[in-house]
């Protein structure tokens, strides 16, 4: 099956603010997850500039959602009379 021009391509890799616009957060949020080792990213380029592949920042998400559930079920939410 041919690839549809009219049809929107998603890039292989995204920079750090298509990242951030995906998650609605900063850049600078976005480089830190990146500086830590939290996403993993790519530098490239004579300046360095910092590149995301999208399977990796779904993998992010994923294991988020996951870490974020085992929080939630070691901390119920209770609700005050």
């Amino acid at each position: 099956m041919a690839d549809d021009p009219q049809e929107p391509r998603n890039p292989r890799f995204l920079t750090l603010a298509d990242v951030a616009e995906e998650l609605n957060t900063s850049s600078a949020q976005v480089y830190a997850l990146v500086r830590r080792g939290d996403l993993p990213a790519i530098k490239i380029g004579g300046r360095g500039q910092w590149r995301v592949e999208g399977a990796q920042l779904e993998e992010f998400i994923k294991r988020m959602y996951a870490e974020t559930k085992d929080f939630v079920d070691q901390h119920p939410f209770v609700e005050s009379d």
